[in-house]
Formats: structure tokens, sequence, C-alpha cells
């Protein structure tokens, strides 16, 4: 089995959630595949990178997503495109409206890299949302009441036909993360 881990907005695949869930395989499941491209903050590119790196996989193995924020909605768009299951991590619902306080300069938290947010991602953030969930059941979504960037009741309405766990309390990062890595790998693995 494959696992893509899809890293949000000023992340990457360094990311605590990331390293976690890779260790996690590493200990108990290592004939498994993980894999988390680092990924452009023009959003169609970033799109397009995961969507070659599914296509290089398809056929070779069951290939499945996990995305946190920005990765989420990203994860989001893949799943459908591609019919695959997708474990969304405090998902990014309407990220063309939340990072238009982000127009200007931004620094990666991870690499250090200077970059310029404009409008233009912000309108092909706007070409990636799905409107309507065609396969819902074959997602999994994980939210933190106490998130301080997203509101976790605009993805708990957008998924409330997917599996949804809602925890009270919590933050942006998803703490406790690592004790969910068992289920999401139950999830994912699942028929």
């Amino acid at each position: 089995m494959l696992f893509i881990y899809i890293h949000g907005f000023n992340s990457s695949p360094k990311s605590f959630k990331a390293e976690c869930f890779k260790l996690f395989l590493k200990k108990k499941f290592p004939d498994d595949e993980f894999i988390a491209p680092e990924l452009s903050d023009q959003p169609l590119e970033a799109i397009d990178t995961l969507s070659q790196c599914i296509e290089q996989h398809i056929g070779k193995s069951q290939i499945t997503l996990i995305g946190s924020s920005l990765g989420g909605f990203y994860a989001t768009f893949l799943a459908q495109k591609y019919e695959l299951k997708a474990v969304l991590v405090n998902p990014a619902v309407n990220p063309h409206e939340l990072l238009v306080d982000y127009l200007g300069d931004n620094t990666n938290y991870y690499t250090g890299e200077e970059y310029e947010f404009t409008h233009e991602h912000i309108e092909q953030l706007q070409q990636l949302i799905i409107k309507h969930l065609k396969r819902p059941k074959e997602l999994m979504v994980m939210l933190q009441t106490e998130d301080e960037v997203l509101d976790y009741r605009l993805a708990e309405l957008k998924y409330s036909q997917a599996h949804l766990i809602i925890e009270s309390g919590g933050d942006h990062s998803f703490q406790n993360f690592s004790e969910h890595c068992d289920s999401i790998y139950q999830f994912l693995c699942s028929d």
C-alpha cells in the first residue's frame, strides 16, 4: 500500500505529522510505502506534482492520501478525481478566502524559502473547489474544536457525510496526532 502525505500551507514533507506517520509505518508496517512530496506554493503546480505521483503508482499499489490543512483541501480534490480514500486533518474548506490575509511576501516555516503569495494563487485555489463530494464515505475527517486557524464547523458541515472525528480542544496542528496513526491506517486499509 502507498500512503501519500500532503503537507499544508507554508509547511513541508518534514512536518511533525508527516514524520510521525512515516515512523509509525516504518515500525509497524515496513512493507508499506510512504511518500511526502515537496509542494510548490502555486496550487496548480502542487496538484500537478501530486497527480504525477498518483499516476506513477496507479495499478502498482493501492494508493491512499493523508492531507493536513491546505493539504486536506488538495487531498479532497485528488480523492474525488482519482477515487481514492483519504484522511483529512483539520482541512481547509475555503482556502481562497482564508489565505487572502497572506497576500504579499511569505516565508516557508520549514524551508526558509521566500515567495510572493498573489491573487493568482487565490484564483488557482478557487479552481480546485469540490462543491459536491461524490464519495464522502471514503473520507475520514479529523477535527479539533480549538483550531486557531480554521473554523472546524465549516469542515464539519462540508464533510457531514464522511467519517468524522471531532475532538474538543486541541489546535490546528492536531494535538496527539500520533495516537491516531492506528485508526488512520485501519480506515485507509479498510474495504
